[in-house]
C-alpha cells in the first residue's frame, strides 16, 4: 500500500514525501494484468465498445464521440500503454518465482542424488558382505563333496 513518510531535516522545511512499496505495487499490477487476460475482461470491454458505438451512431443528443470515434481510439491507446508495462511487470515477477522454484528443485535433486548414491554404496557393501557369508547352497555343496571324499562310490 502507498505510504506517506516524513523525513525531518533541519535545513529543509517539513515536506511530505510519497513513497510506494514496490512489492505491493507489483502485486496490484500483477492482479490487473491477470484480469486483462481473462475472458470476463474481453466480454466487458466488448459490451462497452458496442454500447459506445451504438450510442454515438443512434442517439443524436448523446454524440460525444462522432463517427471516426477518436475518443474511443484514445481510450484504447491509453489502455494499451498501461497494459503492456503491467503485463511485463507480471512476467518479471513470474520469472522471479520460476527462478526460485528452479533453484529449490535443483537443490532437492542434488539431495536426492546424494541420497541415492549413499544407498547404492550401502547396497554394494551389503552385497560384498553377503557374498562372504556361507549360504545354504554353498554349505550343502561342500558337505556333499566332503561326503564323496569320505565315502567314495565305486
Amino acid at each position: 500500500m502507498p505510504e506517506i513518510t516524513t523525513r525531518r531535516r533541519l535545513d529543509r522545511p517539513g515536506r511530505r514525501r510519497f513513497e510506494l512499496d514496490p512489492d505491493s505495487f507489483a502485486r496490484i499490477s500483477e492482479r490487473i494484468a491477470r484480469f486483462l487476460g481473462t475472458g470476463r475482461f474481453l466480454a466487458i470491454q466488448t459490451v462497452i465498445v458496442i454500447v459506445w458505438i451504438v450510442l454515438n451512431l443512434v442517439a443524436v443528443s448523446l454524440r460525444w464521440d462522432p463517427y471516426p470515434f477518436i475518443l474511443l481510439n484514445l481510450a484504447f491507446s491509453t489502455q494499451a500503454a498501461y497494459a503492456a508495462p503491467l503485463i511485463l511487470l507480471a512476467q518479471n515477477r513470474q520469472d522471479d518465482r520460476d527462478r526460485v522454484a528452479l533453484e529449490e528443485d535443483r537443490s532437492r535433486a542434488e539431495r536426492t542424488k546424494a541420497d541415492t548414491e549413499y544407498l547404492a554404496r550401502e547396497l554394494a557393501a551389503l552385497r560384498v558382505a553377503v557374498g562372504e557369508v556361507a549360504t545354504r547352497d554353498y554349505l550343502r555343496g561342500e558337505l556333499e563333496r566332503l561326503g564323496d571324499r569320505l565315502h567314495p562310490k565305486g
